[in-house]
């Protein structure tokens, strides 16, 4: 993962008890050289260390240079030969091939009982898009140098080549500033970057092949900027005790006073662009970030922008109109244009999330679309180069699934139907009409397809602290990874849930903390007993699409240490088991006994679970225990088949199934989980689809 351009199998293994000796055809660069030095040490990870006295496999890699290597550009072309009787040979195009060719290999070492072995294969591999990425939030919750280096780390052996790294928000300033060092201590709160850290962080970055595309977000989400400069703002900036309310934060970053009512969302404030000195603040602030960001690309941000921000301020409202700005989209146009001026002066090329695409603007300016599909349809149509975010968002917690079936270039593969706004869209209509859908999309043409330079999976860390981040990111990011690499008609989901607990099984073994951080935030909540917490929430997932952030809107910080957090938005044991619960409904009758072994442990696991949830974020999730139990008790009713299988028994077990049913239902999309109610805990049961095949087969 990802699925290779081509690939054959020979079905034959080759021992590597010995390990790997790489030969290079010719001198390799230094940076070569540690990629395979890197590759030897996680084959030692994999496969274990070699076995002295025995002869190690042969890796011959030649590699041509590649001038426009960490770019769009850039050649990753590659073959790749496995075979008994001649060793392996990677042969690559450039720099990033070779890269690439050292992680498939990895992905061909098996454990077997005679010892570790490579798989026979021929591989001929390139990538569909060249701009696959990932966009990590450190904004809102501050995240060390270590983890981003892990997320690189695995980042570089599922082929992802861009970090999208958003390091301005209105809750936090991330990199340290020489010319502004207000940011850091004011805006960043002392948590942030030093400029020392960035550029280690970047080289770590560029060794594995990976590109750093800096965000510093205006005209909006600009709090933590204006917290240093307030005198840039277009409205006043409330003190920090001002900011001081009971209540916490919501997903739109929202204070709220002791009756939980909206009094200051921290995303609103804005730079005003009508000042002199904010364009020649905003110039010298990028100037400055983009001497420690080499890459060409830089984010300007540009979304989400109150237009109250601007419109409650007499003196830019004189402004527009003394200009002739009809309204505060036009004014930020004019505003974008001026950044993009400035950035192209200093050799950048700008990039901005979709709203910028919204009024006339440079047309090599990039978009990120993220609002929804229709977006890449009128960027690419209006000549912008695009990168593609929605759909693969991975703070709305979906499964990877949901993700993997969105193609970049579909213009109608993510937006929300018309009549799901509700009665609220009339009021709404401008910022509904921006997410929705539209039926009347055409696919893109020749032209526009290539202007898709590709996608990236945003995590927002809203609700993510540093110790959740791994399991966040991972292995969702593997199967989009997939989706930005493979061929279009690489579809199949079963095949990829059937993988993906291998590829994660891979990025663990070689340096990734999801399992163990996950063990220890276990340990923290049931230090007397882990077992119960730990069945629970091997079958649960966290609740999809912001529903999480509403219920956080009132416990806050509290859900980062709640079952909730600990629950991964895959299931490897609820895929298990719907999967098998497929195939004994087709006749693989067998599967009958395992399934039983897993639903029992379910059911026992109530009574266990009870003693532990001492805590109130704890009992919030005992309802779901004892539904989970109430579930598989169905199950194993429906796998008896006695004769009490009759209408009353359905009706009986179809009601406990239109529960979890209605569950999964209120978090459908962002709107019904804005609107329904929603479990306490925060938890979805991930065998309800199994046990529904297991109910319908039983009749």
């Amino acid at each position: 993962m990802p699925q290779p351009r081509s690939i054959t199998l020979s079905g034959q293994d080759i021992p590597v008890a010995g390990g790997v000796r790489i030969e290079w055809a010719g001198k390799p660069t230094p940076m070569l050289r540690r990629a395979g030095e890197r590759f030897s040490a996680r084959l030692a990870m994999l496969a274990g260390r070699p076995t002295a006295g025995v002869t190690p496999v042969v890796l011959h890699i030649s590699s041509q240079p590649d001038p426009t290597y960490l770019s769009v550009q850039e050649r990753e072309h590659y073959t790749l030969g496995v075979a008994a009787n001649g060793g392996i040979h990677l042969d690559a195009d450039g720099p990033a091939g070779v890269l690439h060719g050292l992680s498939t290999l990895l992905q061909l070492v098996a454990l077997t009982p005679q010892g570790p072995v490579l798989h026979e294969a021929s591989i001929d591999d390139a990538p569909r898009f060249a701009w696959r990425g990932v966009m990590l939030d450190v904004s809102r919750h501050f995240m060390s140098v270590e983890t981003v280096k892990r997320q690189l780390d695995a980042m570089e052996l599922t082929k992802l080549n861009v970090l999208h790294w958003h390091l301005s928000d209105g809750t936090g300033f991330r990199v340290e500033s020489r010319r502004f060092p207000r940011l850091q201590r004011l805006g960043g709160h002392n948590q942030y970057y030093t400029q020392a850290q960035v550029r280690q962080v970047v080289a770590y970055a560029a060794d594995r092949g990976i590109r750093i595309v800096p965000e510093f977000d205006v005209p909006g989400h600009a709090l933590s900027m204006l917290e240093a400069y307030p005198e840039l703002a277009a409205q006043h900036v409330p003190s920090e005790e001002e900011r001081k309310y009971p209540c916490t934060i919501t997903i739109n970053q929202v204070r709220t006073d002791a009756n939980c009512n909206k009094v200051y969302n921290l995303n609103n404030a804005a730079f005003d662009p009508t000042k002199p000195q904010t364009l020649h603040f905003v110039s010298a602030l990028y100037e400055e970030m983009g001497h420690l960001f080499p890459d060409r690309y830089f984010h300007s941000g540009g979304d989400e922008v109150a237009s109250r921000q601007w419109n409650d301020n007499p003196a830019i409202v004189a402004y527009m109109k003394q200009h002739g700005f009809a309204d505060a989209p036009a004014l930020q146009a004019a505003f974008t244009a001026q950044i993009e001026h400035a950035l192209a002066r200093q050799g950048k090329i700008m990039m901005g999330w979709d709203e910028v695409s919204e009024a006339p603007i440079p047309s090599n300016v990039v978009v990120e679309a993220w609002r929804g599909s229709k977006w890449v349809q009128s960027a690419t149509a209006a000549g912008h180069p695009v990168v593609v975010s929605s759909g693969y968002y991975l703070d709305l917690l979906t499964p990877a699934a949901t993700h993997y079936q969105v193609d970049p270039i579909d213009p109608k593969a993510v937006g929300l139907p018309q009549d799901a706004f509700g009665k609220g869209h009339g009021r709404h209509r401008p910022a509904a009409d921006a997410f929705a859908l539209d039926p009347d999309a055409k696919p893109l043409d020749a032209a526009q397809r290539q202007l898709v330079l590709g996608g990236e999976a945003p995590l927002w860390s809203e609700l993510v602290s540093d110790e959740m981040v791994d399991a966040r990111m991972w292995p969702r990011s593997a199967a989009i990874a997939e989706r930005f690499w493979s061929d279009a008609s690489v579809r199949d989901v079963a095949d990829m849930e059937r993988r993906l607990p291998l590829i994660q099984h891979e990025l663990e073994a070689t340096g990734l903390q999801a399992r163990m951080h996950e063990k220890e935030m276990i340990a923290r909540l049931t230090p007397q007993n882990v077992t119960p917490l730990t069945i629970l929430t091997s079958v649960t997932s966290p609740v999809r699409n912001y529903a999480l952030n509403r219920l956080a809107s009132r416990s806050g910080d509290a859900m980062l240490n709640a079952p909730v957090a600990i629950a991964a938005p895959d299931s490897f044991d609820a895929i298990a088991f719907n999967a098998m619960a497929a195939r004994y409904a087709a006749g693989e009758k067998a599967l009958a006994v395992p399934m039983r072994e897993m639903l029992r442990r379910y059911v026992a696991n109530d009574a266990a679970y009870a003693t532990v949830a001492t805590t109130p974020l704890l009992q919030d999730a005992r309802p779901v225990s004892q539904q989970l139990a109430e579930v598989a008790t169905v199950a194993l009713e429906a796998l008896r088949k006695h004769k009490g299988h009759g209408h009353h028994w359905h009706r009986r077990v179809n009601k406990v199934l239109a529960v979890q049913d209605a569950t999964f239902a209120a978090c459908a999309t962002s709107v019904v989980a804005r609107a329904r109610p929603q479990p306490p805990s925060g938890l979805l049961i991930d065998i309800v689809p199994g046990v529904h095949a297991l109910v319908n087969h039983a009749h």
